[in-house]
């Protein structure tokens, strides 16, 4: 039976997680991650009752019910380094003893899907869609502190990827797949399904140059037109390859739906999108 000490498995006074400030005892084992701490509160108004709330830090949760169903909201804040706390915090308070400190001998599968928004890569796509990731590319080390297996056709694609995207050989991405039981859940002719590229920053990670030019500006050009067996890049975000890597190495199923609010090969942003991130919040909770 494991034991985690005091150093790695770090939890407060209350004998909660450490960063997250939870327990088992306020989290649904369905539970949608945003990255932006007010989006928590905009979830859970869908909700038909809220009967736990509690912020530490960034990460804000709220618990409560929808149609007979047990959901938790999380904000993450943005970065998959963010979602290394989250992730890993979540599945201790579910498969840790956190009194005793040791390994529970059954274990509880999450179901985790991240709401959030990116930039478009297809230009046929419009601004507003609904982006499904069934992959991720992760320009993100997070992955690679693990240890985590890929398959042969993961490992294949992720060197395809870094050859089309002319990446400094330095940058070892990994590609992972989401859980495909979940994310066909939310399919549907709403959404555009593809490779979603989750990168470790906001500006030169994604090719973007303002006053510090990036060698990899035309990264987005690039990936316009990648096709691999019919699997094609979708978007820009920064947080599902992490998610989908540790969420499966440690047994839960995750996936991703983002509203594209850009579109990068045409230049466009949106010009507002309150009402279609109701409608898509609408959207996973019906068939989450």
């Amino acid at each position: 039976m494991s034991f985690y000490p005091a150093t790695d498995l770090v939890l407060n006074a209350q004998s909660e997680v450490y960063h997250l400030g939870l327990t088992s005892a306020n989290v649904a084992k369905k539970i949608i991650v945003v990255g932006d701490q007010d989006r928590v509160e905009l979830v859970s108004s869908f909700f038909d009752e809220v009967n736990f709330r509690k912020q530490h830090r960034e990460f804000v949760c709220h618990t409560g019910i929808y149609k007979d169903k047990n959901i938790s909201v999380l904000s993450t804040g943005i970065g998959t380094d963010n979602i290394d706390i989250v992730v890993n915090e979540l599945d201790a308070i579910f498969n840790i003893d956190l009194s005793s400190r040791t390994e529970k001998v059954e274990k509880t599968t999450l179901e985790i899907v991240r709401i959030g928004t990116c930039g478009i890569l297809r230009p046929e796509i419009n601004v507003h869609s609904y982006i499904l990731s069934s992959h991720a590319l992760g320009l993100d080390n997070i992955a690679h502190f693990y240890k985590l297996n890929f398959s042969d056709f993961e490992s294949k694609v992720a060197k395809e990827l870094h050859s089309c995207m002319g990446l400094p050989q330095t940058i070892q991405p990994y590609f992972v797949s989401a859980n495909k039981e979940l994310t066909a859940r939310f399919e549907s002719e709403k959404t555009h399904k593809g490779i979603t590229i989750t990168s470790s920053g906001f500006y030169g990670p994604q090719g973007r140059n303002l006053r510090l030019a990036t060698p990899i500006s035309n990264i987005h050009t690039a990936l316009e037109t990648f096709n691999y067996e019919g699997l094609k890049t979708m978007n820009f975000e920064m947080e599902s390859s992490a998610l989908f890597a540790l969420g499966r190495g440690l047994g839960h199923a995750c996936t991703t739906i983002c509203l594209g609010i850009a579109n990068r090969p045409k230049f466009e942003f949106s010009k507002g999108y309150k009402e279609e991130m109701d409608s898509l919040i609408q959207y996973v909770l019906d068939r989450f």
